[in-house]
Parts: structure tokens; C-alpha cells; sequence
């Protein structure tokens, strides 16, 4: 399938579309392996074009009052709606998810915009006497500034609207590197953000498939105040040590090794529907997708003869396919780092339910798999898969699940599935992640706080907590 007409390749720099100096690369369609259009590479000079012509709209959109700000982020909000299909679309094409998951994330995506748009007229501030009672305490927000935001390829438009959202409606102005991988989503985000009335400089789009270099340019001018990163833990820790050099403020949103418990109280048919939101949305390739199953020894047959029945009926096929159910995943470099996770677990002694072999046809496919009798200390127990793997590991109880569990030093996602909503929450309290499922697949929502502990990330993204990441405070000592 071609590239849809009207859907931009070049940067987007201050307004204007404009080819890269860096020149070219080709973007994928992972369905097929095939080229589907070259964008443009952007190089150290389109890096400099696009900070200056976003800290030159700074000051005046800074200066813009919330409800218009808000009335840019509502207009795109309404634009992503009605053009949905086409959204879902370019995302099946370039990152080859399904085309259900596909329409998913376009109206999540959208989302993010209406709720910082809501969120962008109620930025505060405070006015309180100063316990001595000698002088009054006054503060007031105001927005961090230019912002470089890094996306990843699994969620190519929520990624990026749950950043851009929260940035515009602060009043920052931002410079957006999609990864290579998938770039168009991005591209077609800020045409649509510019047809909403974003300013010349606001939104600026910079594509590359060289990120180190530009990043590292970016990170080295002064002007970039806000580094928010979306993707590994090892790659988050070299743009934390970039930043520190000159202070930069970060937000990150890292790697996960999500827990999914299942006790031996729960409604196995509901884990089983939940497992698969947790684990099959997006083919596996999210960070919140539940990576290894806990499940009660009592239990552990019956889940995992449910869910290798539920996982093996998915039909597999091209993302932009109406009935395709397991798209193909994003490169063949995932599909090889994915086979040697399952191939190294095997051999040390998982038992292979379903699937496990890998799939030949053309494009970057990866069978549906479930693997049981997992050793606790084998590849797919320790390392994040991101894919369809499900690796089921029997524990005795509760607090054998929890020891496990948090024994990673990764700390997302977790969900726990038992009939009784007490014994529930108290294992959701001991769980060391940042967002939890308590009987529910699905954490992901605009509305609330989405981040991890440890070494899963720094901040949160979403919710009422979402826009602090893009704002400073200010105290003024004063009294009359």
C-alpha cells in the first residue's frame, strides 16, 4: 500500500514545510517489509531552525490567554475525530498495527487534546500568609519553556498528543522527533494542530533516522529547557546524563516488566479477557502490556489452557486488513530479539503452550505464543518481551506473586485479578508500580496520572498531573 495523498514528508520548521539537509530515509511497512515513502532527514542546521522559530513564538504564545490556547488544542481535538480513518489508517500502514487498535489510539489520542484543552484555563497560583505573619506568600506558574518531546513507534499519535497537549496548553512551544519508524502520524499531526490555528513556531516537526545526532544538538543549546522521553530505560539514561549537563528539566516514561497476578479467588474467564487487553493490545508492543503471569499453581493449567485458546484463535495478518486481529511487528529487528527471548526460555525449561516458532511469511511477523512452567530467572521473566508472548509462571500465593514481582527493577504497570475486592487492594498496595489493574486489562486513560516508579520513569503523564511537567513556579514575598 502507498503513502495516502495529502500526508506530509517534509519537516515542519516554523510554519513552513521544508526538505531536510541530512536528506533522506525510507519508512516501512512492516506488513511487507516494502518501502511505503522517503522523509526527510532532518541535520544540525533544521535542529537550529526549529529551536529558534520555537523560542521566537515563546513569548507571545506564552503571553496567550489559556482559553485561546485551549481553543487550538479543542480545534485539532475535533479535526482528529473527523478524520479518525485516515489517522487509523497511516498508523496500520507504518507501524502495522490492527486497524481496531488503529481507531483505538486515534480517538485516545484525540483525547489528550480535549483534556489539556479543559486543563489549559485552570493553571493556578497562591496567595497565603507567611506563618510569621510578617510578609504574604505569592505564586505564580508560568511554562518551562521550549520543550524537545521524543516519541516512540508503538503509539505514534498518543504518544505525541499526550505531550504536545499538556506543552501547548502550559504555553510552552515544542520541537517533536517521532522515531524513525514512524514518522508520518507526527507529520500529519502538526498539519492538523497548524489547521487548528497553532501559531508559526509552535509546533515544530523534526524526522530523522540519525536521533543521537539530533538530539544531542538539541540538548546542547540553551535555549531547550524540557526534555520529555518516551522509550527504553537504556536510552533514558543516556539523555539523563545529556541533560544534566546543562539542567535540563526531563520527563521520562521508561521500560517495564508489567506483572499481571492472577490469584487462585479470581473469575478466570474475566483474567482471561482482561489478559488479553493486557497482553495482545497493540500486539504486545506496549510498555503497560503485561510482560509475565503470575498465576496460583492451583490455577495455572486451567489460565493457561484459556488463554493459549483465546491467544491462538487471533487472526494474523496485514495491520491495514479489516479482520486482522495480530498485526506483524515493527521491524525484523523486533521479531529477532523476541524469538531469542522465547528460544533462550525454552531451553531453559518454559514449556511451549502455543505457538513459540517463528512465522515466515513476508513482513515482520511473530506468532501469538504462551509458554508455561517459565523458570523465574529465564529471559522472558526478567527481560521486557514487547510482543505477543505470554510467559506464565505458577506461584504458590500472594506473597510469593509480590516477591517476584517486585523484584524487578522496572516498575510500570502491574494487574491483579481476585474475587474478593479486599485481598485485591491490599496486594495492589504492595505492588512497586506506578498504575495498577485491579480486575481490569486496561489502565490507560487521559484523565489520569500515567508514569512509573524506579526504573520505569520520572514524572507523569495525563491527568490533572500531566500539565506540572510543562510549568515553574515563581514566588513573589510581598505584604501591604
Amino acid at each position: 500500500m502507498s503513502l495516502p495523498n495529502g500526508v506530509p514528508t517534509q519537516l515542519f520548521v516554523g510554519g513552513k514545510w521544508r526538505d531536510g539537509s541530512g536528506g533522506s530515509f525510507e519508512v516501512l511497512n512492516p506488513s511487507t517489509g516494502a518501502a511505503i515513502c522517503e522523509v526527510a532527514r532532518a541535520g544540525e542546521d533544521d535542529v537550529a531552525a526549529a529551536i529558534g522559530a520555537a523560542a521566537d513564538a515563546l513569548p507571545d504564545w506564552s503571553a496567550t490567554a489559556p482559553r485561546e490556547r485551549g481553543e487550538v488544542l479543542r480545534r485539532t481535538f475535533e479535526l482528529m475525530i473527523e478524520r479518525k480513518e485516515e489517522l487509523a489508517h497511516l498508523m496500520s500502514l507504518e507501524m502495522g498495527k490492527s486497524l481496531t487498535d488503529a481507531r483505538g489510539e486515534a480517538t485516545y489520542a484525540a483525547e489528550f487534546f480535549r483534556w489539556f484543552s479543559e486543563e489549559a484555563v485552570r493553571i493556578g497560583g497562591e496567595l497565603r500568609l507567611a506563618p510569621s505573619g510578617a510578609n504574604r506568600i505569592l505564586t505564580f506558574r508560568k511554562p518551562v519553556g521550549v520543550a524537545l518531546l521524543l516519541t516512540p513507534w508503538n503509539f505514534p499519535a498518543a504518544m505525541a498528543t499526550r505531550k504536545i497537549g499538556p506543552a501547548l496548553a502550559a504555553g510552552c512551544t515544542v520541537v517533536l522527533k517521532p522515531a524513525h519508524e514512524t514518522p508520518l502520524t507526527a507529520l500529519l499531526l502538526a498539519q492538523l494542530l497548524a489547521e487548528a490555528g497553532a501559531p508559526d513556531g509552535v509546533i515544530n516537526v523534526l524526522t530523522s533516522d540519525h536521533a543521537a545526532e539530533l538530539v544531542g544538538a538539541a540538548l546542547s543549546d540553551g535555549r531547550v529547557r524540557k526534555l520529555s522521553f518516551t522509550g527504553s530505560t537504556e536510552v533514558g539514561r543516556i539523555l539523563l546524563k545529556q541533560a544534566a549537563d546543562r539542567i535540563v528539566n526531563c520527563s521520562m516514561e521508561l521500560g517495564g516488566n508489567d506483572p499481571f497476578i492472577v490469584l487462585d479467588d479470581a473469575d478466570l474467564d474475566a483474567a482471561v479477557d482482561g489478559a488479553m487487553l493486557a497482553k495482545m493490545r497493540n500486539g504486545g508492543q506496549a510498555c503497560t502490556a503485561a510482560n509475565r503471569f503470575l498465576v496460583q499453581e492451583s490455577v495455572a493449567e486451567a489460565f493457561a489452557a484459556k488463554l493459549a485458546e483465546r491467544m491462538g484463535a487471533l487472526r494474523v495478518g496485514a495491520g491495514t486488513h479489516e479482520d486482522t486481529q495480530l498485526g506483524p511487528m515493527v521491524s525484523s529487528k523486533a521479531v529477532e530479539g523476541i524469538a531469542e527471548k522465547v528460544e533462550r526460555s525454552v531451553g531453559a525449561g518454559a514449556r511451549v503452550v502455543l505457538g513459540g516458532e517463528r512465522d515466515e511469511r513476508p513482513g515482520f511477523f511473530y506468532p501469538a505464543t504462551v509458554l508455561t512452567d517459565v523458570p523465574r530467572d529465564s529471559a522472558v521473566a526478567v527481560e521486557e518481551v514487547f510482543g505477543p508472548v505470554a510467559p506464565i509462571i505458577p506461584v504458590r500465593d500472594e506473597d510469593d506473586a509480590l516477591a517476584i514481582a517486585n523484584a524487578s527493577e522496572m516498575g510500570l504497570t502491574g494487574y491483579v485479578y481476585s474475587g474478593d475486592l479486599a485481598r485485591g487492594l491490599r496486594v495492589s498496595e504492595r505492588l512497586e508500580v506506578g498504575m495498577i489493574g485491579l480486575n481490569r486489562g486496561l489502565v490507560s486513560d487521559p484523565a489520569a496520572p500515567f508514569g512509573g516508579l524506579k526504573q520505569s520513569g520520572l514524572g507523569r503523564e495525563g491527568g490533572f498531573e500531566g500539565i506540572e511537567e510543562y510549568l515553574e513556579t515563581t514566588y513573589v514575598a510581598t505584604n501591604w
